[in-house]
């Protein structure tokens, strides 16, 4: 086996340190030496302080808001292809900006379009991450993409629990799908919201397809931004005879008074990954782990075996 083969070194981004961490314990390696230099005026230079010529090298970092997550991702994927690393693997556990994939209107971007040929400009030739916003974001890239599914390490979590009379529930349409996929796997009935937004993060009305009356109900979707989507569907749910409702979420965003709004929901718990790091502690919320379902993938990756088995949906 080849030194090029057997080498792998792996890197993170400021806002992924702690999750990070977790991947490269599971992985049984440790975390190379960066340096952040930061300018008076915001800007800043990451600087990989050893050598990467001719290894596989992993950065690791979600690509959250703000934009300078991005940039960093950026930067260090510029940084390794300048310092002659052969394999460059940006793994996203959240691959941000992923709701602009589309134009839904008239003189709008395609942001998630733009960021991955942004990151491919600078240098990566593989991307890790899981639960798009929307599966055909894969097709924006050239270059492999092994898009996870938390599905994967949520299973698991949701078995254990024994919930009797489950129902499986799509906070919107365009969720069912992955709500189909979870009620295959755990023998479950499904239920459909619907809703209208009077704008980005605005419900204005929102209508429930399926009974779950006496149902113990599971919504899923793959993030949680201001929660006032998952918050109204729980209550909605609970008006319409349900004995509980959980959630189920992968990117825990949670941005303006979205924890305000679980704490004063009828949702019993929260259940997401640690792909963004919350920014407080709360109750209602339970945080499983990704970092060994990245970890076991990224070794595939580095020994070129197939991860076709981490495809759960």
């Amino acid at each position: 086996m080849s030194k090029a083969l057997t080498e792998a070194k792996f890197f993170t981004c400021t806002q992924s340190r702690d999750l990070a961490e977790k991947i490269v314990k599971s992985y049984g390696a440790k975390l190379g030496n960066v340096i952040t230099s930061t300018y008076s005026d915001g800007e800043f230079q990451p600087s990989f302080e050893e050598s990467v010529r001719g290894s596989r090298v992993f950065i690791i970092g979600s690509t959250h808001p703000s934009s300078d997550h991005l940039m960093e991702m950026l930067l260090m994927l510029d940084a390794a292809k300048r310092a002659s690393a052969r394999h460059i693997t940006a793994v996203m556990p959240y691959y941000g900006w992923a709701r602009q994939d589309r134009k839904d209107k008239p003189r709008v971007p395609i942001a998630a379009k733009l960021v991955a040929k942004m990151l491919e400009t600078a240098g990566a030739t593989r991307i890790i991450t899981m639960d798009l916003h929307a599966d055909q974001i894969q097709g924006f890239f050239e270059k492999p993409v092994d898009h996870l599914f938390a599905s994967t390490v949520f299973l698991p979590y949701l078995q254990s629990l024994n919930l009797e009379d489950l129902t499986i529930a799509s906070p919107d349409m365009g969720g069912s799908k992955r709500a189909y996929a979870y009620s295959k796997a755990l023998s479950s009935d499904v239920v459909i919201c619907y809703k209208q937004r009077a704008k980005a993060n605005v419900i204005s009305h929102m209508e429930l397809i399926g009974d779950v009356t006496g149902k113990n109900v599971v919504l899923v979707d793959d993030m949680v931004d201001t929660a006032g989507t998952l918050t109204k569907a729980a209550d909605l749910m609970m008006e319409r005879g349900a004995k509980s409702v959980r959630a189920i979420c992968t990117h825990p965003i949670l941005s303006g008074d979205a924890y305000q709004k679980l704490e004063k929901s009828k949702l019993q718990e929260l259940i997401v990954t640690d792909s963004i790091p919350l920014k407080q502690e709360s109750n209602k919320i339970r945080v499983v782990s990704c970092a060994d379902l990245f970890a076991d993938v990224m070794r595939r990756v580095q020994y070129n075996e197939s991860i076709s088995s981490k495809f759960i949906m």
